[in-house]
C-alpha cells in the first residue's frame, strides 16, 4: 500500500525521535502532528537551515510549490529522464558556490560552460517553471529555491518519499567554470576522496551513503564509467574491475563498446531505472553499482552496513533521505542581500 505524504512524514518523525528517545514510541504514536511540527521547528533552527523558513512564499506567493511541481510533473509526463536530471542538478549547483542556481548562468567561463557539466540536462524544466512564476509572481521565487523544489518533488514523483524543505534562498552572482572540478565528485572517486569532499560540504558519512541512493533514477554516459574497462589492441572492451558482476559487465560494454558515440547513455539503475526506491542499494550487494564510486560504498567497512540496511528496508532509506536531502538543499545557501532574485535564470540582474 502507497503511503500518503502525511503517513509518511509522520513515520519519519517517529523514527528519529525514537532512535534518540528509546521511551517515547506509544507518545509518538498518540501525538504525530505534534511530534511533525516540532521536528519542522527543530530542522529550522537548526545550523543548515538557520536562514531559511518553511512556507517562505506562504505570504508573497502562495502557489509557488504548486506550480514548480506542477511544471516538474508535466515535463515529467512526456519524458521520463526529467526527475533523474532534475536531481543532477541540483547535486551541481549545490556542490559548487552552494545552493544559489550559479549553475544555471550562461556565459563564457561559467560553470554551465565546464565540460564536467556539459552532459547535464532539465534547464528547460527550470526556466518554464520561472516564466510561470513570473507571471503570477514576478520578482519573487528565486532559481536556486526553483532547483530545490523541482529536485525535491522529483524524488517524489519517481516514487520517492515526499518531504518538506524551507524555502528562502536567493540567486548567486558569481559563476566561474574553475570552481567545478575542485568541488564536484567524480565517479572514479575513492570512498576517502568522497569522504572528503562531503565533509567540504558539511555532510556526513551517512549522508554519503544516503544522498548516493539518487543513482536510483537518471543516467549516465559512457565515459562516466570507462575506467573500469580496458581496450585490447583490437579494439575490444575487457573488465579490469573485477568487483563488478561479469554479466552486468558484460552487459555495459555491449551498450557501451570502444567506439560508442559520447551521447549513447545507460540507466544507473538496471532494474527499476524510473523508480526512486532502495533498488540502487541492492545492486550494489550484487556487485552492479555502475560507477567505481557506488561500489566503493559496499567494499568500505565504513559504509557496507548502511548499504545493507538500506538494501532490506525501504523505510529506513526514505527517512534518511529526507534529512539528508535537507542538509544538501540548504549547503551555502545565500539570502537576503547576500544574492538577488533573477528575472531570468540564465543571467544575473546586472
Amino acid at each position: 500500500m502507497v503511503k500518503t505524504e502525511a503517513a509518511f512524514r509522520l513515520s519519519t518523525t517517529e523514527r528519529l525521535l525514537m532512535s534518540s528517545n528509546p521511551g517515547i514510541g506509544s507518545f509518538c504514536k498518540a501525538n504525530g502532528y505534534v511530534l511533525f511540527v516540532f521536528l519542522l521547528f527543530r530542522l529550522a533552527a537548526s545550523p543548515c537551515c538557520a536562514s531559511l523558513s518553511f512556507n517562505f512564499y506562504a505570504a508573497s506567493c502562495p502557489s509557488a510549490e504548486f506550480m514548480v511541481a506542477n511544471t516538474v510533473r508535466s515535463a515529467s509526463s512526456f519524458d521520463r529522464t526529467i526527475p533523474g536530471k532534475l536531481l543532477r542538478l541540483l547535486f551541481h549547483d549545490c556542490f559548487v558556490e552552494g545552493c544559489d542556481a550559479s549553475v544555471l548562468l550562461q556565459g563564457n567561463g561559467t560553470e554551465r560552460s565546464d565540460p564536467a557539466n556539459a552532459s547535464l540536462g532539465g534547464f528547460e524544466v527550470i526556466d518554464s517553471a520561472k516564466r510561470v512564476l513570473e507571471i503570477f509572481c514576478p520578482g519573487t521565487v528565486s532559481c536556486a529555491d526553483i532547483i530545490a523544489l523541482a529536485a525535491r518533488d522529483s524524488v517524489e514523483i519517481a516514487g520517492g518519499p515526499a518531504i518538506q524543505i524551507p524555502t528562502g534562498r536567493r540567486d548567486g552572482r558569481v559563476s566561474a567554470a574553475e570552481n567545478v572540478r575542485a568541488n564536484i565528485v567524480d565517479t572514479t572517486f575513492t570512498m576517502n576522496e568522497m569522504i572528503k569532499a562531503f565533509s567540504s560540504k558539511g555532510l556526513s558519512m551517512d549522508d554519503l551513503v544516503t544522498l548516493s541512493g539518487a543513482h536510483t533514477i537518471g543516467s549516465a554516459h559512457c565515459n562516466a564509467f570507462n575506467d573500469r574497462f580496458r581496450e585490447d589492441p583490437k579494439g575490444k572492451l575487457t573488465l579490469i574491475d573485477t568487483s563488478l558482476d561479469s554479466s552486468y559487465a558484460n552487459e555495459l560494454m555491449r551498450k557501451c563498446p570502444a567506439n560508442a558515440s559520447s551521447s549513447v547513455t545507460v540507466n544507473n539503475d538496471p532494474e527499476t531505472s524510473f523508480v526512486f526506491d532502495n533498488q540502487y542499494y541492492r545492486n550494489l550487494l550484487a556487485h552492479k553499482g555502475l560507477f567505481q564510486s557506488d561500489s566503493v560504498l559496499l567494499h568500505d567497512e565504513r559504509t557496507r552496513k548502511q548499504v545493507e540496511n538500506f538494501a532490506n528496508d525501504q523505510e529506513s532509506f526514505f527517512s534518511n533521505w529526507g534529512l539528508s536531502f535537507l542538509k544538501l538543499t540548504s549547503i551555502g545557501v545565500k539570502t537576503e542581500d547576500e544574492g538577488e532574485i533573477r528575472q531570468t535564470c540564465s543571467m544575473t540582474n546586472g
